[in-house]
């Protein structure tokens, strides 16, 4: 347990900071997930309407450090190149 007051403070920030990050990550989670079903249902049309939001959310999660810029890439491409496959 924390002992000096900077020391608590830290451990303050560091809560609220933790539930901040969990909920960003799981709020792109989900987002991307919901892409993916559209994908996996072969629904061009909601695939396309789903992937504007979703390459969006990436890059805010990368601006607030959530993830890595070259895995948002990745995601990036891969989740493009699955809705362009789309028949």
């Amino acid at each position: 347990m924390a002992n000096h007051q900077s020391a608590k403070k830290r451990m303050r920030q560091n809560v609220k900071r933790r539930a901040r990050n969990r909920s960003n990550r799981s709020r792109l989670r989900t987002q991307i997930k919901k892409l993916r079903e559209a994908i996996a249902a072969n629904d061009k049309k909601q695939s396309q309407a789903e992937l504007v939001p979703t390459i969006s959310l990436i890059d805010k999660m990368v601006n607030k450090k959530i993830l890595h810029q070259n895995t948002a890439a990745r995601y990036k491409s891969r989740l493009t190149k699955h809705v362009n496959n789309l028949a």
